[in-house]
């Protein structure tokens, strides 16, 4: 029983030995603490008691009463060894309940209570409690790790750290909260994340009224205040309030991106960015928004979706009275002010305000189309533009009009009706003193001046100032006649032309 009990135990690596010898702490004139310890050995996957432990209860004087150490007698490595397993902790503070397998354990945790330090650092002085805590600690001037990952090459300085880590790998979260359904692979993770229930923010800003729920998140708030930035990028001049900050930066340089994705290929930057693209995948929205039936993969989202609804614009630009409800649209328009394109395609000379038009902009060079209608096989290069097609099949107008009983499928759609009612023209032209209503009327137009007539027929040399007209002449070449007058059988090449002989049956004056 004892040899199988001892060799399904996790293997030691180091020997612990704590001698024959009476321990004595002192802290002021007030407290005394007095224990006998007995000797006890462990080493690699023997564990040996020189000899049966007989304990009885003891005193320790460490404030103005007696405490007792609450424990029962044993006997035997054994029964001690079975502990390690059952999770049995015989040893509790009274002072706050917590247990401990060993004496020694119990001994150290009670200089927590009475202050006592009696381990120093020899590179910094700092004092510790117990002999582990320094131990741990001074890995922080060697940066010794010692706990290597199994299934990766990272190491830690903790063992507890790379539990943690591991867990990362085999998808365990232990930690369940009893509210929701969530699991967390951390303790304390799981406090956090409790906090979100209770809304408890015990953690006060000395500066301002914020309050946090992580002693973390304080700490990186009153850095804005101070304007303290610990962190320095050696590559460039940034520098940051807070490590998992400058981290996630210093990947901007490496260009690591150590989160992949387990569907498919890509890779991410931040853990978050795989989660809220891993939802794709599974089609999970767990934020709902509680106006409408719209779900969203990501916290964000549903924020700026919400923001429909009220209407609240918090982002205004410094130039115009404009606002906006993100800050990155914000971030675009301003650049209409300032002219500047930073984005510039490799490909010919168009330069862009931001990255995603750009990248729109680059699959006109290479002909990619990554968004597939699931209910035919078009394909299409936008995102935006797959939703505006999907549509069609659905006949779906979110769009209504507050004037009249208009809907459409487009947002833009809805903006250039929304004129009609208003007036406003905001396309001017610079050649002449036309406004327009929408931007493709004004470039159309700008055409009459500069005689750009870019769509070019296939059968013939003509050419046309737009797309539409281009089709309506094409129209006299295959003989097609699409408009059909529902009085007679004439039939036409362009809908303008049906509008015109419909009135011949109607007697309304052209």
């Amino acid at each position: 029983m004892k040899e199988e009990c001892v060799a399904n135990c996790f293997e030691y690596t180091s020997l612990h030995n704590t001698a024959n010898k009476d321990i004595k702490l002192e802290h002021s004139n007030k407290y005394e603490i007095e224990i006998k310890e007995e000797p006890i050995y462990v080493q690699a996957v023997n564990i040996q008691l020189e000899k049966g432990i007989d304990v009885h209860e003891e005193l320790v004087d460490f404030t103005e009463e007696n405490y007792p150490i609450k424990h029962e007698t044993i006997h035997g490595d054994e029964k001690l060894h079975q502990r390690t397993h059952s999770g049995e902790k015989q040893y509790q503070c009274s002072q706050c309940n917590t247990a401990f397998l060993y004496k020694r354990y119990l001994i150290e945790h009670i200089q927590t209570h009475i202050g006592e330090k009696p381990y120093e650092c020899s590179k910094c002085y700092k004092d510790f409690a117990n002999k582990s805590g320094l131990t741990r600690h001074q890995r922080i001037h060697t940066g010794d790790k010692p706990y290597q990952c199994s299934y990766c090459d990272k190491a830690f300085s903790k063992i507890s750290r790379l539990i943690e880590h591991q867990r990362i790998h085999t998808g365990e979260k232990p930690y369940q909260c009893s509210q929701c359904d969530k699991s967390f692979t951390t303790k304390s993770q799981l406090i956090m994340h409790q906090r979100t229930h209770t809304g408890e923010k015990q953690y006060q800003c000395s500066y301002c009224d914020k309050a946090f729920s992580t002693s973390s998140y304080l700490i990186g708030h009153q850095r804005t205040h101070t304007g303290e930035k610990l962190y320095q990028c050696s590559q460039c001049d940034n520098a940051f309030t807070i490590k998992s900050v400058f981290t996630r930066h210093q990947r901007i340089h490496t260009g690591e991106k150590p989160y992949q994705c387990s569907y498919c290929d890509k890779t991410f930057l931040r853990i978050s960015h795989l989660i809220d693209h891993q939802r794709i995948h599974t089609d999970d929205k767990p934020y709902q928004c509680s106006q409408c039936d719209k779900a969203f993969t990501n916290k964000n989202y549903l924020t700026l979706h919400q923001r429909t609804h009220t209407g609240e614009k918090q982002y205004e630009c410094s130039y115009c009275n404009k606002a906006f409800s993100k800050s990155s649209y914000l971030i675009r328009h301003q650049k209409t002010h300032t002219g500047e394109k930073p984005y510039q395609c490799s490909q010919c000379e168009k330069a862009f305000t931001n990255k995603n038009v750009l990248t729109r902009h680059q699959r006109t060079h290479s002909g990619e189309k990554p968004y597939q209608c699931s209910q035919c096989d078009k394909t299409v290069a936008h995102k935006t533009g797959l939703t505006r097609h999907q549509r069609m099949h659905t006949r779906e107008k979110p769009y209504q009009c507050s004037q009249c009983d208009k809907a459409f499928a487009n947002k833009s759609d809805l903006t250039r009706h929304w004129r009609m009612h208003t007036g406003e023209k905001p396309y001017q032209c610079s050649q002449c003193d036309k406004a327009f209503t929408n931007k493709s009327q004004l470039t159309i137009h700008q055409r009459t001046h500069t005689g750009e007539k870019p769509y070019q027929c296939s059968y013939c040399d003509k050419a046309f100032t737009t797309r539409f007209y281009l089709i309506g002449h094409q129209r006299t070449h295959t003989g097609e006649k699409p408009y059909q007058c529902s009085q007679c059988d004439k039939a036409f090449t362009i809908k303008s032309d049906l509008t015109r002989h419909q009135r011949t049956h109607s007697g309304e004056k052209q």
